[in-house]
């Protein structure tokens, strides 16, 4: 393993806030030392996902992703080398997956739902972080979230947080709470735990923290 890599896992459950967090620590480090990994980028193909027993696909399993893969690519990242994947558009008609370049860099951050679960991606974690906030303030993030930007119904919602996101959450994700070096309230800000991630990084780095210059 190239160790002038440091990897942060960052898990936690739908509508916690995972991908803000991560993508306010980008912007607090220099851009070409870090690089973002989402495990959305590894869902199979929607021919490949299971159904519930109403015949819904669920895609809040470790399953619906291919996380052998994602293992796969930390591992080359973590090595030096480049890896391509393509966008994840959750299956949002009319639009087309684009084939993404990740780069290595001395940080990379990823983030999602099954980081920990996964014995292959959890032993190359350097540092692993856990997101949360309350019941009711994920589910009106995700409410939010999907309507707007994936077009479901609220039924639809209703429907997936009762019977695939919830029990996945009680399944997956809080077993391996416990593992985490840094557990993140995310209820209404995390401005503090934010501070406390980007120092720990620059500490444990060595990549210089940006100056501002004034206009």
């Amino acid at each position: 393993m190239h160790r002038g890599t440091y990897l942060v896992g960052v898990a936690g459950g739908s509508g916690s806030g995972k991908t803000t967090l991560v993508r306010a620590l980008r912007n607090l480090l220099p851009p070409d030392t870090v690089t973002l990994v989402s495990q959305d980028d590894y869902y199979r193909p929607i021919e490949q996902q299971l159904t519930d027993s109403n015949g819904k696909v669920n895609f809040d399993l470790p399953a619906a992703l291919d996380l052998d893969l994602l293992a796969d690519d930390l591992r080359c990242l973590a090595l030096g080398e480049a890896v391509y994947r393509k966008e994840y558009t959750f299956n949002v008609a009319g639009e087309e997956e684009r084939w993404m370049e990740i780069r290595p860099a001395q940080v990379i951050l990823v983030e999602g739902l099954f980081l920990l679960q996964h014995r292959a991606i959890r032993d190359q974690l350097d540092l692993k972080v856990f997101v949360d906030a309350s019941e009711g303030v994920q589910l009106q993030r995700r409410l939010a979230r999907d309507q707007r930007e994936r077009g479901y119904s609220i039924e639809d919602i209703h429907y997936q947080w009762d019977n695939h996101v919830m029990p996945a959450y009680r399944d997956h994700l809080l077993p391996y709470r416990s593992l985490c070096d840094l557990h993140v309230v995310n209820e209404s800000q995390y401005q503090k735990a934010l501070g406390v991630l980007r120092d720990h990084l620059l500490q444990r780095t060595g990549v210089p923290e940006m100056k501002v210059v004034a206009a």
